[in-house]
């Protein structure tokens, strides 16, 4: 995994866990990678990796059981909230770059239109 040396890695795997559970890679009330697993996997300290779990764990979307491991949340609707909030920023930040560039809605949807058919054609 590629970290930005701008942002806390920690703070980077949160937003990579994020999404992993939004996109159903670890699907609701499924048992999630130990925190050794995991910081092998991404090539970090198990420390840092224990405090964006510990986020997550407050965000509400995993929850840890002290003898069972941790899971993520049973709960649908707070996934599909964090999935549309997600989603959100993407489309916030793609807006403000569009018009950064003097590009207005009409244009800007029918590019993200074209684009979306191309990237199915081609998937």
């Amino acid at each position: 995994m590629y970290f930005d040396s701008d942002k806390p890695i920690w703070s980077q795997l949160v937003e990579e866990f994020t999404r992993r559970i939004i996109a159903g890679q670890w699907p609701a009330a499924s048992k999630m990678p130990s925190v050794r697993d995991l910081a092998a996997e991404v090539g970090v300290n198990p420390n840092t990796v224990q405090k964006a779990l510990t986020e997550l764990d407050r965000s509400g979307l995993t929850l840890s059981e002290r003898t069972a491991g941790r899971f993520v949340t049973d709960d649908n609707q707070r996934i599909q909230s964090a999935r549309t909030q997600a989603a959100r920023l993407f489309a916030v930040t793609y807006m403000n770059n569009v018009q950064g560039v003097q590009m207005g809605e009409e244009e800007a949807c029918a590019l993200l239109r074209a684009v979306w058919e191309e990237s199915e054609n081609n998937g």
